[in-house]
């Protein structure tokens, strides 16, 4: 299930996501509440956006993929927001 949720948001980024700034930032959800946006990290190299995108990408797998991981974790373009 998480797989899927990941490869849902992940394949949800388009070219003009990118475009915007070329700064992604990854979250995770709360095991009290799924609904909360916890920041995690923000992509900002000067290496663009496909590369911000790809860092954040992976980060996020690499969390899901830790055994007893209970969160969601997921990359949006853009600087950090408390909420969409």
């Amino acid at each position: 299930m998480k797989k899927v949720l990941l490869w849902l948001v992940l394949s949800a980024f388009s070219s003009a996501a990118m475009a915007a700034d070329g700064v992604f930032t990854l979250y995770r959800s709360s095991v009290v509440d799924p609904q909360m946006r916890i920041h995690v990290a923000t992509f900002d190299t000067t290496e663009g956006g496909e590369y911000n995108a790809e860092n954040c990408q992976l980060a996020a797998r690499l969390f899901l993929s830790q055994p007893g991981v209970k969160t969601l974790f997921w990359c949006e373009s853009g600087r950090f927001k408390l909420s969409e």
